[in-house]
């Protein structure tokens, strides 16, 4: 087996099915074997899975375990020589696996790639190639400057702004969107860290994937279409308390013992405040999110033109 797609569902039914049909309608000549792990739905998710998609290995949670730990598990199933972890609210395109999979046949430094990644308007999702959060390039994009100096490295550090979306390039961290990721990797490092429970886990095993000694590959040779949440909307607290637990989870982990604890202190604080503001800023949006249907192909949609200057909220 050469390919395991792994994607997670939780209240997609619609968007998961229009990812599994992108999928089966891949142009490979690779093997591939696909894992629904669906993480207690409140929607009829597992009946439809199973009633259009039988080839597919369905992993029914009876509890939302989170993301981390629901790839885990099928990963622990999984057979093939490289795993894809694969958002359920994606499209690829037909060429998406054949493209990707022959790179990481042609690349045996590399441990994880990622293709280009847009959102439905045709504008480039900027975390599909990022640097790691130091605590720099944290400060410059929590505060604006990469905003305000798009085209300075020094200020771009985390989304990469003054690189071109559409060159190939290593770069320090992909998306758990679409992460490819050699087996003997996962084998040397272990899968993702449960302690995140839906952000961060990608950002921390890009940078374990790194310490390793692997290499990481930007590839916009193909591409995948990401329908996101109506981000103009308001999101649901939990969702805005994890994405910024992980900042600090990934801090404590990584960084926490390189600098004093008045800048651990400051970091911590930094992170609190902008949960705050996060806090207050949703209450102001409108109401219950909209929840958006994929076409079943994303073929209309073209990534050319699309650059590193287009924001992005997660």
């Amino acid at each position: 087996m050469d390919l395991s797609i792994i994607i997670v569902s939780y209240n997609t039914c619609r968007l998961t099915l229009d990812c599994l049909q992108s999928v089966f309608d891949s142009r490979t000549a690779y093997q591939y074997e696909v894992f629904v792990v669906d993480n207690a739905s409140a929607d009829d998710s597992v009946e439809a899975i199973s009633r259009d998609f039988p080839q597919v290995i369905l992993i029914a949670n009876e509890e939302n375990t989170g993301f981390a730990r629901a790839n885990n598990q099928a990963m622990e199933a999984a057979n093939g020589r490289y795993v894809l972890l694969l958002n359920s609210d994606t499209i690829i395109q037909p060429d998406t696996l054949q493209t990707m999979v022959s790179l990481m046949d042609e690349r045996p430094d590399l441990g994880a790639a990622g293709c280009k990644i847009i959102l439905p308007d045709g504008s480039l999702d900027k975390a599909c190639r990022r640097g790691f959060p130091t605590p720099s390039a944290s400060f410059y994009y929590a505060f604006g400057f990469s905003r305000l100096f798009p085209n300075t490295p020094r200020f771009n550090q985390y989304q990469l702004g003054y690189l071109d979306p559409n060159e190939a390039y290593p770069v320090d961290c992909l998306m758990g969107a679409f992460m490819l990721v050699r087996r003997e990797v996962i084998q040397q490092i272990g899968g993702l860290d449960e302690t995140f429970f839906m952000y961060g886990e990608d950002v921390d095993w890009c940078y374990r994937i790194k310490e390793a000694g692997w290499g990481i590959q930007y590839e916009p040779a193909t591409y995948i279409v990401h329908y996101k949440g109506a981000s103009s909307r308001r999101k649901p607290f939990k969702i805005i308390y994890e994405f910024h637990r992980a900042m600090w989870v990934f801090h404590r982990k990584h960084y926490k013992r390189r600098y004093s604890w008045l800048t651990n202190g400051l970091i911590g604080l930094g992170i609190a405040v902008k949960f705050m503001l996060s806090v207050i800023s949703n209450k102001l949006k409108p109401g219950k999110p909209a929840v958006r249907s994929a076409p079943a192909s994303a073929s209309a949609q073209s990534p050319q033109g699309t650059n590193g200057n287009m924001e992005v909220r997660r």
